[in-house]
């Protein structure tokens, strides 16, 4: 039975719970939610990092069991170009011309007839797993099983890991931390099998991998020694390995701040052994991985200290929910996952380009960002004012400009066509979804005035005036009168949302047409705020976009589609159509009573168990600005919305996992329902929980 929904603010205003008096003690509920381990993880690792630099570890504190990744932001590989005739260059690369409106428009799409190099376009760059640190005992073969007593903590008020257990009897302690400034991982190992030599630290480099979409959950090619090349230069406690796979080099520093010697272990090619001094049951020492040698040298105590100020200042500032976690299981279940969220969203989706999918915890897509998922990455810093983090990758849209521009050139538009599948240059990897897919392209104009109601200066007008600018021009350019409906209509081809239409029939989908009518209104009112006038083709192709499709009284994917609610693959995947109201605020065009039925019609024939990530959240914000609150949670909650053991997002059959835009999704959805929306005060949470918010913007 489905909950009972109501458009009136009085059942909104009876689920929301006033703004506690007192400030919420943060730390002690982060503490409750800190991760508490057994044994090791075989797939999600527990995580330390900055955003940019990511090491994923196993039970010991390092990867000595399970060869968890060391991902980066900087760390990317090519492999060789093709050998075939006339595929030995980017050049050589023509894409498909498709038959759009009257003219061939050329596509970057998979050429059969140059099958070696458009494979080669979409597979590279691909991120590498910069290195494997774990423990070294003695040359024994020693296994998780014969461990005893085996504890892990993350600490997330720190970000800091301790780790112990004992092996034949004695003890060792492993504390593992990242510095929040480079891609360094400091470590301290305390016991006494340091004293002669049964214990130690080795250090390995794979090969890239570069053959597979999903290289999960481990990243690099071991066995593939021949391939790459690793040289040792030692210092006075300092150690520096460079690592080279074809064009791509950079640099291991390994300092250790007790006597100890390293060496590569025999026998093996690209694995060197840490060993402490005699006498010593501590082994302390740095790792960073860098393009090229880091001279400065900081200690693990320095690294440490800077790590717990970082994240005890990530924790206390910005917004922050409080649920009634002793009181109610969902309440318990939702703040656990707001919190691991929080904290593995730091990690691994705050870095200088936008996060992949599966962030630095391993690669899908060959490590590339998705354009169009930016939104779902970067959205929930607005709400949750954590903008400092928001600011390290916003500026994609700016850098990517000049890709942007050629894109939209090309195919005889006029602006910026912003890509999909990128890599750091802005280059859109070949693909007939990559590049018909348009739902990325109002993105800036949703962040920009996201920031404009932050930061209301001449500043921001003037950061975001000429993406917005290029972006609506293309978007005009892109719209096709219809000499037949004197409307403007939007594609075919293209994808919508979902990504599962025939791209030939797919015209005039309902949520890309509310998302360019809401971009375009918000560049008219960019010009505006800065005294200029607004183009005309902008206002009158606004105005006189298509309507939305509807049939049988509700609104469906696209115009003209066929058996919708009984196909099974159009009624599944992502719901984008209620992302009209709840997602976006309410379009000029929308018909509440329309888009009431749609929202039951969807919770009768959608298949659920194919939904995955953002679908859930978006279902939420829908539910929330109808003020159903309980069904909000019961969509952040819903089982096919899992979250393991460490907070990661479960991705299923379609995706690897982590699925990142799950987490973010959940804190966007969880942000517009503590801080509320134009034209109402949040927080909007069931009636009965007393929750109390603190610093959240409000969504529009």
């Amino acid at each position: 039975m489905l909950l009972s929904r109501s458009w009136s603010i009085s059942l909104l205003l009876a689920a929301a719970v006033p703004l506690a008096e007192c400030k919420i003690d943060r730390e002690s509920i982060v503490r409750q939610f800190n991760l508490e381990l057994s044994q090791s993880h075989s797939y999600s690792p527990v995580q330390v990092g900055n955003g940019n630099f990511a090491f994923g570890t196993d039970i010991t504190g390092l990867q000595t069991f399970v060869p968890h990744n060391t991902l980066s932001s900087w760390g990317w590989h090519n492999s060789s170009l093709p050998t075939t005739p006339n595929q030995t260059s980017i050049t050589d690369y023509t894409g498909l011309e498709w038959w759009t409106h009257d003219r061939l428009v050329n596509y970057a799409q998979p050429n059969p007839t140059e099958k070696d190099i458009s494979q080669w376009m979409i597979s590279n760059p691909h991120r590498i797993n910069l290195g494997r640190i774990g423990l070294w005992f003695g040359g024994h073969n020693v296994s998780e099983e014969m461990l005893s007593g085996k504890h892990q903590v993350l600490d997330l008020w720190k970000g800091a890991i301790s780790s112990s257990f004992s092996l034949n009897g004695t003890d060792v302690r492993v504390h593992t931390v990242a510095s929040p400034e480079t891609d360094t991982v400091a470590v301290e190992i305390r016991s006494d099998l340091l004293n002669n030599g049964a214990l130690g630290v080795f250090l390995d480099f794979p090969y890239a991998s570069g053959k597979s979409k999903f290289d999960a959950p481990f990243v690099g090619v071991w066995n593939a020694t021949g391939n790459h090349t690793t040289t040792l230069k030692i210092e006075k406690r300092r150690a520096s390995i460079r690592h080279t796979l074809d064009a791509t080099s950079y640099i291991t520093d390994i300092v250790w701040e007790n006597e100890a010697n390293i060496k590569k272990l025999s026998n093996y090619t690209h694995k060197y052994i840490l060993e402490p001094g005699t006498r010593s049951n501590t082994l302390v020492f740095t790792v960073t991985y860098a393009p090229e040698s880091q001279k400065s040298v900081e200690t693990f105590e320095d690294i440490g200290k800077k790590a717990t100020e970082w994240w005890s200042d990530y924790w206390s500032s910005g917004a922050f929910a409080s649920l009634p976690i002793d009181t109610n299981s969902s309440a318990k279940e939702l703040q656990r996952r707001i919190i691991l969220s929080q904290y593995l969203l730091a990690v691994n989706g705050a870095g200088k380009d936008p996060a992949q999918e599966s962030g630095l915890v391993n690669n899908g897509w060959y490590g590339k960002f998705h354009m169009e998922m930016v939104f779902w990455h970067l959205a929930h810093w607005t709400l949750w004012n954590k903008w400092s983090l928001y600011d390290r990758s916003i500026g994609v849209y700016e850098r990517f400009l000049p890709a942007s521009f050629e894109r939209a050139k090309n195919q005889g538009y006029n602006g910026a066509r912003i890509g999909k599948m990128s890599d750091p240059s802005g280059r859109s990897a070949p693909g007939e979804i990559n590049s018909l897919l348009i739902w990325q392209q109002p993105h800036p104009m949703y962040f920009a005035e996201m920031e404009y109601r932050k930061f209301p200066t001449e500043k921001t007008l003037q950061k975001w005036d000429r993406v917005l600018t290029a972006v609506a021009d293309f978007m005009v350019s892109y719209a096709w009168f219809n000499e037949s409906t004197k409307v403007y209509d939007l594609g075919p081809p293209m994808y919508p949302v979902s990504e599962n239409t025939n791209p030939n029939q797919t015209v005039n989908p309902t949520f890309e047409l509310a998302y360019w009518r809401f971009g375009l209104e918000v560049a008219e009112q960019w010009q505006l705020r800065q005294d200029k006038p607004i183009p005309s083709n902008w206002r009158s192709i606004k105005e006189n976009l298509a309507p939305f499709p509807i049939e049988n009284e509700v609104y469906v994917l696209y115009e003209g589609v066929k058996n919708m609610w009984t196909t099974p693959s159009l009624a599944e995947d992502h719901p984008g159509l209620l992302g009209i109201y709840g997602w976006l605020p309410p379009d000029s065009r929308l018909n509440l009573s329309t888009f009431n039925k749609t929202v039951d019609k969807v919770y009768q024939s959608w298949n659920f168990t194919y939904s995955y990530g953002w679908d859930f959240p978006l279902l939420a914000m829908t539910a929330a600005r109808l003020g159903d609150s309980e069904r909000a949670v019961h969509w952040l909650l819903d089982p096919s919305n899992e979250f393991d053991e460490i907070g990661m997002p479960v991705g299923g059959t379609r995706v690897p996992t982590p699925y990142f835009p799950a987490s973010a999704g959940l804190l966007l959805a969880v942000g517009m329902m503590a801080g509320g929306w134009d034209g109402f005060e949040g927080p909007v949470f069931p009636k009965e929980w007393e929750v109390a918010v603190e610093g959240f913007s409000k969504a529009m």
